[in-house]
């Protein structure tokens, strides 16, 4: 096997442990570096976490509100073996209205030294905004 595909293979692994993580942000922050940082350019407005501490204080908020699983519909390999691309879904509920929450995604994933070091993730921001309004 190739330098750059057993990269690839251990990166895809890496990713696959943490999106089954979520919901356990120790566990799934145990696959990032220090210094990582998640971007989120279909937020409103726009929003960019950086520093792993940081972050699962971040992911911690969010999910006491979305409570979901996510499931990984592909992962695409680009020409960096330290590069990802991943399609994955949501399927949950919003705790503070009791909505459901589906929502696809693709993120773009970077690796460094086997733990990924940047998420940039875009998903649909209104099956977001649906899901935390309340009805009326």
């Amino acid at each position: 096997m190739t330098d750059a595909a057993e990269t690839r293979r251990r990166n895809r692994a890496t990713l696959e442990r943490a999106l089954a993580a979520v919901g356990d942000v120790p566990a799934q922050m145990a696959h990032y570096t220090e210094d990582t940082v998640f971007e989120f350019p279909y937020a409103t407005p726009p929003g960019r976490v950086e520093g792993k501490a940081v972050i699962a204080e971040y992911l911690t908020g969010a999910l006491k509100i979305f409570s979901m699983k996510l499931t990984v519909t592909q992962i695409h390999e680009t020409t960096d073996p330290d590069v990802l691309i991943a399609e994955f879904t949501s399927e949950g509920v919003v705790t503070t209205t009791g909505k459901p929450y589906a929502n696809t995604y693709i993120s773009v994933v970077r690796f460094r030294d086997g733990l990924i070091c940047a998420q940039k993730e875009f998903y649909n921001p209104n099956a977001a905004t649906e899901a935390l309004t309340p009805d009326e």
